[in-house]
């Protein structure tokens, strides 16, 4: 069983020229009308005031005299012309209220919908993100209405992002400075013992500022496009080993990190510290994310003209629903644990701007809570 295609609506132009001969069919049609069914009653009215209250019968039924038939139809000439006037007359006043019934119609159907987006789009700009049009209108209007609610449902998440992140900014910085802020006091005061367990609890502290403050600067510069690699043929083995390196003691009793590069991988061009850096930015979700007993595994392999670097993890995993979000900034499955973990929110959306300035694509996949998680990203070979 075939399916029709819809035939498309006729575009704006098509629309206004159309109504515009509408109006013109509609004014000459109403002058036609008027003027059959007035003109021949103002003929009758003029004959009879000429010859002195006759009716028509009686006129035709009148044996003219000598002049009698030049004074007769000069009389019916002038009958005829004064009752066509007043009939042309009173049919263009009609034609006109009608044609302008017609074009206030036409207009409020054409020019209807584009006031409701003007003022839609005031209340927008006024900070009402919620706002929303109707798109029932047709062709490039309904067009125009869809693209209107689509911009709009952006920058209502955005919004909702933004509020989000003064939130979660607000929580991260809380917490070390209340720290940082008590045993300074109790320092001050004397309350508190200058111990070497102290000053590196205070570096701690201080250190998660930093690297806060750090995650902002480089979200920033990466929504603008101006994170800068520097991008050259690269050994990828050697960013799987230089990363890893990274977490050398510093992995959990209980969990298990461990590396698979087959030998023979082509060079890919890359930026070796940003390439790094996005590793271990994986890295580190993977190990934070997956309790003991669990395993995190790093695995690279060629897929045709790029390398795909993999981390496979056995953690707590993403329901479906959040995968297409993963890399969004700001977006938290689970914003409770995160916070917990020291997650910032931000640390994927960077590796993604990175990985996409360096010519490669990112990935994530799950099968679901607590069946771990893959992301996987790739650099093109040389």
């Amino acid at each position: 069983m075939s399916t029709a295609t819809p035939r498309p609506s006729p575009g704006l132009s098509v629309r206004l020229f159309a109504s515009y001969l509408g109006v013109v069919a509609v004014g000459i049609v109403t002058v036609l009308v008027a003027a059959d069914l007035v003109a021949p009653r103002f003929f009758v009215g003029h004959m009879a005031g000429m010859m002195g209250g006759a009716g028509p019968g009686r006129m035709m039924g009148a044996s003219p005299g000598p002049g009698g038939a030049a004074a007769l139809d000069a009389a019916l000439d002038a009958a005829f012309r004064a009752s066509l006037l007043q009939a042309l007359g009173l049919a263009a006043v009609v034609a006109v209220v009608a044609a302008g019934a017609a074009s206030l119609f036409v207009t409020d159907r054409v020019v209807g919908p584009v006031r409701r987006l003007a003022a839609a789009s005031r209340r927008v700009a006024a900070g009402h993100y919620g706002e929303r049009v109707p798109t029932g209108a047709p062709a490039e209007l309904g067009e125009l209405a869809a693209s209107f609610n689509e911009m709009a449902a952006a920058l209502e998440a955005t919004e909702r992002r933004r509020l989000e992140l003064m939130g979660d900014v607000a929580h991260e910085l809380r917490t070390p400075v209340a720290t940082l802020e008590g045993y300074l006091e109790g320092l001050l005061d004397h309350v508190v013992e200058p111990t070497d367990e102290l000053w590196a609890r205070l570096h701690g502290e201080a250190g998660r500022l930093r690297r806060l403050i750090d995650d902002l600067q480089e979200l920033s510069r990466a929504e603008a496009r101006q994170i800068h690699v520097a991008v050259r043929p690269t050994d990828p083995a050697e960013i799987a080993r230089t990363a890893l390196a990274r977490f050398e003691g510093q992995v959990e009793p209980g969990l298990e990190l461990t590396c698979d590069v087959p030998d023979g991988l082509p060079l890919v061009l890359a930026d070796p510290d940003r390439a790094v850096q996005v590793l271990t930015n994986l890295l580190s979700n993977a190990l934070r994310y997956t309790p003991p007993p669990g395993r995190v595994l790093v695995s690279l392999r060629q897929i045709g003209a790029a390398v795909e670097f993999t981390v496979t993890d056995t953690g707590v995993g993403i329901a479906p629903e959040h995968l297409p979000r993963v890399f969004d900034r700001f977006y938290r499955v689970e914003k409770s644990r995160s916070r917990a973990l020291g997650g910032s929110g931000v640390g994927l959306t960077i590796a993604r701007a990175l990985v996409e300035a360096m010519g490669g694509q990112i990935r994530a996949a799950s099968e679901g809570p607590g069946r771990g998680a893959t992301f996987a990203f790739t650099l093109p070979v040389v």
